[in-house]
């Protein structure tokens, strides 16, 4: 609701501030649309997940971890929605929003064994995978969003299905911000996705991309 609500007060900062894709100034060829587009979706997508994780979620350090990292994305995103800054200074602040995290005392502390039981890592270990883990979802979305409603559909759907399966660990009181921020995440994104959908009124900018 808060990202659905924010979005078109987003599209008038948008094109006030300049920060618009203009295909006959900047052409690319993922682009689909012909006329001005506004970009900075990430901000709406941002204000969704911040004002649902303040209620709904213990303001822990973990909390502000995930929070402080997102404010990073949310910043670069802006600039390179005004700017187009250059693809090796987005990937270093993806390392930056990535150490927020991990430094926040969040890890991935054992994998999956296909052949069976799972593979403890050591902390190190554990930092380093999630760091690059972050990071490559990070990309990995922001890859895949040049089709109208693309990439905050698919991360609706990623977000809920995440949030699903976590509900296996919910006699384990702990777990519930995991369970609660996966449902935040793909409500935020629902709420921007009528607006983005075709024809798209925002596009979710490298920020919305990468939160």
């Amino acid at each position: 609701l808060a990202s659905f609500l924010t979005t078109p007060l987003v599209i008038k900062l948008a094109n006030s501030l300049g920060l618009v894709d203009n295909p006959k100034k900047r052409y690319h060829p993922a682009h689909i649309h012909k006329g001005i587009i506004p970009r900075a979706g990430g901000l709406a997508i941002f204000l969704g997940v911040l004002l649902a994780s303040l209620i709904f979620l213990p303001f822990d350090k973990h909390l502000k971890g995930i929070l402080l990292g997102a404010v990073v994305v949310l910043i670069v995103g802006l600039l390179d929605d005004k700017y187009d800054l250059s693809p090796y200074t987005r990937l270093l602040t993806n390392f930056l929003a990535a150490l927020c995290v991990v430094g926040a005392g969040i890890g991935i502390t054992f994998i999956n064994n296909p052949l069976g039981g799972i593979i403890n890592l050591t902390p190190l270990l554990a930092n380093l995978f999630a760091i690059f883990w972050i990071v490559w979802c990070m990309n990995m979305v922001n890859w895949s969003k040049g089709v109208d409603g693309q990439m905050p559909g698919f991360v609706a759907i990623a977000a809920f299905a995440i949030g699903i399966l976590s509900l296996r660990f919910s006699a384990d009181i702990t777990q519930w911000p995991v369970t609660i921020l996966a449902f935040i995440t793909a409500g935020s994104y629902l709420g921007f996705l009528p607006w983005n959908f075709y024809p798209q009124k925002i596009m979710p900018g490298y920020g919305g991309g990468g939160l």
